[in-house]
């Protein structure tokens, strides 16, 4: 594993021999636009695997994206082999169609401390809740991003992800009761302990994402990508592109169904991504991701 095959893979040309927040931002936007957040590998009849090398395997010499415990897990090494105090976190990532959290941790992510403050480093989530730039660890202080503001709250030793939502412009009409256009204006992400994880802690997590019947990763096939001024996501047949702040804090929301024909090809041209097996796409679950 070669950090600078990694940095090639990302495009990234900067320096990095000094280990602050700029550099750390820098490869962070670096690693969420040229590394998808996707599941496909559950939809070609392959396993998830959480080694490390078959991560970096996968990801910077086959061209592919992964979730949580894929990106950020290749982030670690990433930071850590750069000299920062990087630290596995586990979190529990909220389920809006059931109001509450999973008993148990399903999402992985990166505490990074940098000149005594912490920071929270999140290259695995995805869609239109993925973070663009490292969040200090700090309670109830809103932190204006690209994608919108996020927030920490803290109760107890237990903290709260949440990201207030910028209103949606849907040209296609038909689409905007699916998206609870204007509705939700505030969505809890996940909830997180600073007790530090150890990869070993994620395999059973990771086994059931992939197997369980009910597992939103069973029920949909997921790859998102963020742009320079979005995110675009194909969750099963459903391509989703997002330009943030469009106008009037207003992001423009645009959605097309492909065709079986159409796939393939947008998976290569809008997420860079060639499979080596056949993907079967899925959309089951009724839980709205945007």
């Amino acid at each position: 594993m070669d950090i600078k095959e990694y940095f090639t893979r990302i495009s990234y040309r900067g320096s990095y021999d000094k280990p602050d927040l700029a550099t750390l931002t820098d490869i962070f936007q670096h690693h969420i636009r040229a590394v998808p957040f996707e599941n496909l590998s559950i939809h070609c009849g392959e396993r998830v695997e959480l080694d490390l090398e078959a991560t970096y395997n996968k990801i910077v010499k086959k061209n592919r994206g992964g979730w949580c415990m894929e990106n950020n897990h290749l982030l670690f090494w990433v930071l850590k082999t750069l000299g920062y105090d990087v630290t596995l976190l586990g979190s529990k990532v909220y389920v809006p169609e059931y109001d509450a959290y999973p008993e148990q941790i399903d999402h992985l992510l990166l505490k990074v401390v940098l000149d005594g403050k912490s920071y929270i480093v999140d290259g695995g989530f995805g869609m239109a809740y993925q973070l663009w730039q490292p969040m200090e660890l700090i309670a109830g202080t809103d932190q204006p991003q690209t994608p919108g503001v996020f927030r920490f709250l803290e109760e107890s030793g237990v903290w709260y992800l949440e990201k207030v939502k910028r209103k949606q412009l849907v040209p296609n009409q038909s689409f905007s009761s699916f998206h609870n256009v204007d509705k939700e204006v505030c969505r809890r992400i996940y909830l997180f302990t600073l007790q530090p994880r150890d990869i070993e802690e994620f395999r059973a997590s990771n086994s059931h994402l992939q197997t369980a019947p009910d597992s939103l990763f069973v029920t949909k096939s997921i790859c998102s990508l963020q742009t320079a001024d979005g995110v675009r996501a194909l969750v099963g047949w459903k391509l989703t592109e997002i330009k943030y702040n469009y106008k009037d804090n207003m992001d423009l929301v645009e959605i097309r169904i492909l065709t079986d024909e159409e796939l393939e090809k947008t998976l290569k041209e809008k997420f860079r991504v060639t499979l080596d097996k056949k993907f079967v796409p899925v959309n089951v679950s009724r839980l709205s991701l945007f």
